[in-house]
């Protein structure tokens, strides 16, 4: 531009800033800002909020903030979008006390909040269940006449379904309603989860046909949480009535669709019709995700299906995805609870070579194997190589090593250990507990107590 002779001005530099930012090349946007500010160029408002909404779009709020407080100094007055887009941000880092100072300071310049204003504060106080405030907020909006929208409405659903306060839920939906307000997917949605979470699948059914028969579409997020929620309380029959239905009417299934599906039918053992689904969503143009293959990995080794495990573990492979950790772990716990204790063995120790580094889960689960094969002295070594190896034990690991001398009958280490783990904060779980009362209880001489006390 320059080197045809022709000169930018405010908006040539605005448009340049909002496409960078666009872009998500907001670094390269402050760059151009500063140089057009260099240079003599006045920047106008539209500018200071295109940056400030850049900068709290990658989660540098300080830096937003201390631009806004430039822009004053440079006689540019901040206007309700430059305050809406930092309390957002504010609140996305839940520094609530911060964005309600920013608040207070934008109403008493006499600059009237609009709803996008006053949502994220609803969220995150919601979040944070400072009730009263929300409650005082929200009047606050009806006295300024800011009418609450879909969103507005939808916040404090998903806030009382977090709770458990499904039915406060509803009566918010009935209220939103009876205000003139339309429930959009997102609001049924939310409150759908809530029932789901509950366990109370038939009225989330409910709010599902009452979606399909009402103005509001389905996506296949709505879909998503009935399958999800008939999968985890074993009611697939109805999980895959559902999915039938998304197949022939929409939304098509996703890979959480199939995920979900894959999940339930292997916690029931239905392990021919996961390996079904698992088929059918690749015929489909779904690729399976990492999540979709753990899954089912997971559903094979719970099984005892070690072969099949292998055999995925191999597809997933050379279908260009790196297992990281998690796929390890999985198989690794598969192998020791089939037996194979001396492949998972051969697994683990070559984690490294593989360039991972196995996790406090996947030591665990290392361990509780060599104790179920009855050596827990091996696994003893194990359990202290984790911490010179940089893996802190936490209380899982602990009470999983006592369990394992326990059930070797080495009463006398466990004691050892359990004194150590309660040094250090942690305490017996339920079944480390249990089987010290079962050892007590048969202590008719008393030996036993002194070991352990």
């Amino acid at each position: 531009m320059f080197k045809l002779g022709l000169q930018p001005n405010t908006i040539t530099f605005n448009t340049l800033i909002n496409g960078l930012c666009l872009g998500g090349k907001v670094a390269q946007a402050v760059r151009l800002f500063d140089d057009m500010v260099r240079d003599g160029y006045e920047p106008s408002l539209v500018t200071y909020n295109t940056i400030v909404n850049g900068l709290c779009k990658i989660g540098d709020t300080t830096h937003a903030i201390r631009l806004m407080r430039t822009m004053e100094e440079r006689g540019c007055e901040p206007d309700i979008v430059t305050y809406s887009t930092v309390i957002d941000s504010l609140c996305k880092d839940d520094l609530v006390t911060e964005a309600l100072n920013l608040f207070s300071e934008m109403t008493e310049k006499g600059i009237q909040p609009d709803v996008l204003t006053y949502n994220p504060l609803l969220h995150a106080m919601c979040n944070t269940g400072r009730w009263e405030e929300v409650i005082a907020l929200w009047n606050e909006m009806l006295a300024n006449n800011c009418k609450p929208n879909a969103v507005s409405y939808t916040i404090l659903v998903g806030a009382a379904c977090k709770e458990g306060k499904i039915s406060k839920a509803y009566d918010i939906v009935e209220r939103m309603i009876h205000d003139g307000v339309q429930p959009n997917t997102v609001t049924y949605n939310v409150l759908m989860d809530g029932y789901c979470l509950q366990g109370k699948m038939d009225e989330a059914r409910k709010v599902l046909h009452s979606m399909i028969s009402g103005r509001c579409v389905p996506d296949v997020c709505s879909y998503n949480i009935m399958v999800n929620g008939y999968c985890k309380y074993k009611r697939v029959d109805e999980a895959m009535e559902l999915f039938r239905e998304m197949c022939q009417n929409g939304p098509s299934p996703n890979a959480l669709t199939y995920t979900a599906l894959i999940n339930g039918m292997s916690h029931l053992g239905r392990l021919s019709t996961s390996q079904e689904l698992f088929k059918h969503m690749s015929t489909f143009g779904i690729i399976p995700d990492t999540i979709t293959y753990s899954t089912l990995l997971h559903g094979f080794c719970m099984n005892g299906q070690i072969d099949k495990a292998l055999g995925l573990f191999e597809v997933m492979q050379n279908s260009g995805l790196k297992p990281d950790i998690v796929y390890y772990s999985i198989l690794i716990d598969g192998l020791c609870n089939a037996g194979q204790h001396t492949v998972a063995r051969e697994l683990f120790c070559g984690l490294s070579f593989k360039g991972l580094e196995p996790d406090v889960f996947t030591y665990t689960i290392m361990i509780k194997g060599l104790c179920k094969a009855g050596l827990p002295n091996e696994a003893y070594e194990l359990f202290r190589r984790m911490e010179a190896n940089g893996c802190l034990l936490d209380s899982c690991s602990y009470n999983v090593m006592i369990q394992g001398f326990l059930q070797n009958d080495d009463v006398s280490t466990a004691a050892t250990i359990l004194h150590e783990m309660v040094s250090k904060g942690f305490s017996a779980d339920i079944s480390t507990a249990t089987m010290f009362v079962n050892l007590l209880c048969r202590d008719t001489d008393g030996q036993l107590i002194h070991k352990i006390v």
